[in-house]
């Protein structure tokens, strides 16, 4: 199963990340106590190796903004967390992550009118469109059918759920509060928690 680790401010998180095998790195470019700048997403970026994924994170952006920080940065994938419209998703030329703020099975219902590379499943909303750090109930996945989209789980991630986090079979887990301490990542939780989801996988493969 593959990791994105979110809302990261600075490159020895990021370096720490990626080492320890995240398949994903986010950077918050909308309203949040993890927004970072433009400036310091591009330094971190361009010593990030190419083969991992590059997440910019936006809440009802306009197209010249996410054009703009894309061209800016290298962000590689563009991650819509606010009420974005399906035409908005289909009018950008790079690989979407549409987020949806999940809290009953019925919520489930508005993604089939997106045509996206990937769906984000979230928590309910807070005093954010997204990382409020609550999780939804995940039994509802169960009888979900993303018609071939790609799933990543987000919301209230942590290293004593992430076991039940697998077994919901999604694409990938993203976590961004699980692993930090204090309000900052931190990089022993992040080991961690990509060792749980990484060495777990590597046993069952051995099995």
């Amino acid at each position: 199963m593959k990791v994105k680790i979110c809302g990261l401010q600075n490159i020895e998180s990021a370096q720490c990340a990626v080492s320890s095998g995240a398949d994903a790195i986010g950077f918050v470019f909308a309203e949040s106590k993890r927004r970072i700048t433009t400036t310091k997403a591009k330094q971190i970026i361009s010593k990030l190796p190419t083969n991992v994924k590059k997440v910019g994170v936006f809440v009802n952006p306009s197209k010249e903004e996410i054009e703009r920080i894309v061209s800016e940065t290298g962000i590689d994938t563009v991650q819509l967390h606010g009420d974005e419209s399906p035409e908005f998703c289909q009018s950008l030329s790079f690989p979407i992550i549409k987020a949806f703020s999940i809290e009953t099975a019925e919520d489930l219902k508005h993604i089939d009118a997106y045509s996206c590379d990937y769906i984000l499943l979230d928590g309910p909303k807070g005093k954010y469109y997204g990382g409020n750090g609550t999780t939804f109930d995940w039994s509802i996945l169960s009888e979900f059918d993303a018609k071939g989209k790609k799933v990543i789980l987000a919301g209230g991630l942590n290293l004593k759920n992430v076991a039940a986090a697998m077994k919901t079979n999604v694409y990938m887990l993203d976590v961004s509060s699980g692993v930090e301490s204090d309000g900052q990542k931190d990089t022993a939780k992040i080991i961690r928690f990509l060792n749980l989801v990484k060495n777990t996988q590597t046993m069952e493969e051995i099995k």
